[in-house]
């Protein structure tokens, strides 16, 4: 009951949030924090720890921009191509993966995911070094996206889908299956369960909710970069699932507000920091953001080891229970 009227709330704050903040911003937190669950589906409820996520975010991006630009799609359809496209190259890449595991299944994601990101970089249609440029948003079902208001309820139908599609699966069979095998992979398979099959699964719904992430990201901002391809973005979907609470709800969620806001904001709080002070310095902080985002995760991990919501249920949850006796 406490949880449902936590998830009415928050709708309720995000429906409101457009009226407070710039929407294109709150779009961009919506989309990593899709991103952030979608790779906490695989770490945080399966157990395997993949380096390679931003091949799925990134592939899916460029699917939707080119289907868009360049194909004449409609939304609609760019945005299933780009779901597609990420599921698929997530079937290929786990069905060589799967069978590994621990610091070997971690390697061949990131090995694949490089691959793929120098088939980016040298692909006429991704625009190389400068990028899918000039993605249109077009229209959903007759309503015109060019306007951020009408895009942001949009972007946030789309991401309460993608949330609800993953708590949905780890509330079903499939899901308790998937705890299993992160908790127990040998009682599992005496158990009589295929557990390769299952990992492949979780990999590939993994893999298209993250292309989701994407190609709703590409439309949003309007173009796509190999940034998005990058190892550096699995990286960062790591650190927001570490910092906001591995294995939890909204922990991811929360970490990439976290981190998309303080990488958004942090030079406006380095030149205030200068005005304050008289101490130039601060204008260049954010020119740092990863050592600032470094110190955080260092922070988190010495400090918060189940990252803030984490810890936080930890907290709430020993002090209910000492309640209770």
């Amino acid at each position: 009951m406490i949880k449902k009227i936590a998830y009415g709330i928050a709708l309720i704050l995000l429906l409101v949030a457009p009226q407070i903040a710039y929407p294109v911003f709150l779009m961009k937190v919506l989309c990593f924090a899709l991103f952030a669950c979608a790779f906490n589906l695989l770490i945080g409820f399966t157990g395997l720890l993949s380096f390679g996520h931003a091949a799925f975010f990134g592939a899916a991006g460029y699917a939707t921009g080119y289907a868009l630009r360049d194909a004449g799609w409609s939304f609609e359809a760019g945005m299933v191509a780009g779901v597609a496209v990420s599921a698929a190259i997530g079937l290929v890449m786990g069905l060589l993966a799967i069978r590994r595991q621990g610091i070997y299944f971690t390697m061949i994601t990131l090995a694949l995911a490089q691959m793929l990101y120098f088939v980016f970089l040298q692909a006429k249609f991704t625009g190389g070094e400068d990028g899918l440029q000039g993605v249109p948003r077009g229209k959903f079902f007759g309503a015109d996206l060019s306007s951020d208001l009408t895009m942001y309820y949009v972007v946030l139908a789309i991401c309460i889908v993608g949330f609800a599609l993953i708590v949905r699966t780890i509330h079903s069979p499939f899901g308790q299956v998937l705890k299993a095998i992160k908790e127990n992979e040998p009682r599992a398979v005496s158990l009589g369960y295929d557990v390769d099959r299952y990992k492949l699964l979780a990999f590939v719904l993994s893999a298209a909710i993250a292309g989701l992430a994407g190609a709703t990201k590409t439309v949003v901002i309007g173009f796509e970069t190999l940034t998005d391809a990058h190892w550096a973005m699995s990286g960062l979907v790591v650190l927001m699932t570490l910092v906001g609470g591995l294995g939890t709800m909204v922990g991811p969620m929360v970490g990439a507000v976290l981190i998309i806001a303080l990488e958004d904001k942090l030079g406006d709080i380095g030149a205030w920091m200068a005005d304050v002070s008289h101490i130039e310095w601060f204008r260049t902080l954010g020119d740092s953001v990863t050592l600032v985002t470094g110190f955080i995760f260092i922070v988190c991990v010495l400090l918060f080891r189940k990252g803030i919501v984490g810890e936080l249920a930890a907290l709430f949850g020993s002090k209910r229970s000492v309640g209770t006796h």
